[in-house]
């Protein structure tokens, strides 16, 4: 039986802390997951997914660097139960219409993760899911699809943020920031006036919170709102250099390889 055997993993997600913080909670005992795979695309969870060992399970966020994770059902035959990962907590009911397992929040709650992983070995078939049919209705994609790329309204994301300024406390609205970044294990929110002040957030936690279609993570360290954006030059390996105003505490703040398409269809919308 299928239940009594260690399960395979294979992770769909983009952003290399999330990826890794997620595979080292499925490792942990009672019963650790097998990780087959890390896909940070849908061209590489395909090409994983029609070569590799067939997983028991697909962890799979949203979206991805080069689109939204629902085109690896329209190029590949997913034969597995899919848990979802990702920040976009208003998308939940349309995910679990794709017969989805669970939907987990980011960033992943431990607690939270069991239960899916409990509730995914109740429902486990007794034949691999290599033999399974297929569990995605196309049609069902092809409207999900459509409704993901419709921003999810602004009212849902933070407006503003309270920070400590020695023994007082300042609210700063969303307006006035220009970036935040992370520096020596501690995340800083820049204002457009040059000040900085520490966050409890961290850049995982912050890109959750802010509305996406004004701010985008560069990078692990950098998440900038459009207007902080000064200048954008070519930089080698296909990658983007980008000059914020004001002016950011590195010396070179790039756009990944794996970003630069994402990059630029958020600056051209």
């Amino acid at each position: 039986m299928l239940k009594n055997m260690p399960l395979r993993a294979l992770i769909v997600e983009d952003e290399p802390l999330a990826a890794r913080r997620l595979a080292e909670l499925l490792a942990r005992p009672p019963e650790p997951l097998e990780i087959l795979g890390t896909a940070e695309s849908v061209a590489q969870a395909v090409r994983l997914l029609e070569t590799g060992p067939a997983p028991d399970v697909l962890f799979l966020d949203i979206h991805l660097a080069d689109g939204l994770s629902f085109e690896i059902f329209e190029q590949t035959a997913v034969r597995c139960p899919v848990i979802f990962t990702t920040a976009y907590d208003q998308y939940a009911v349309q995910a679990f219409k794709v017969n989805s397992v669970d939907y987990l929040l980011k960033p992943i709650d431990e607690e939270e993760l069991t239960a899916a992983l409990r509730k995914l070995r109740e429902r486990l078939p007794a034949q691999p899911a290599a033999t399974s049919a297929p569990a995605f209705d196309p049609a069902l994609l092809a409207q999900l699809m459509q409704q993901m790329q419709q921003a999810p309204p602004a009212a849902s994301y933070k407006t503003q943020f309270v920070v400590r300024v020695g023994e007082h406390l300042k609210v700063v609205p969303i307006e006035q920031i220009a970036y935040f970044f992370s520096l020596e294990k501690a995340t800083f929110l820049q204002t457009t006036e040059g000040r900085k002040f520490v966050v409890d957030y961290t850049m995982d936690q912050l890109e959750t919170l802010l509305d996406p279609r004004r701010f985008f993570r560069l990078n692990r360290a950098y998440l900038a709102q459009q207007t902080a954006i000064h200048d954008i030059i070519h930089y080698t390996n296909s990658r983007l250099q980008t000059v914020l105003k004001p002016v950011a505490p590195d010396a070179q703040v790039l756009v990944s390889r794996e970003k630069v398409n994402v990059f630029k269809s958020w600056l051209d919308r």
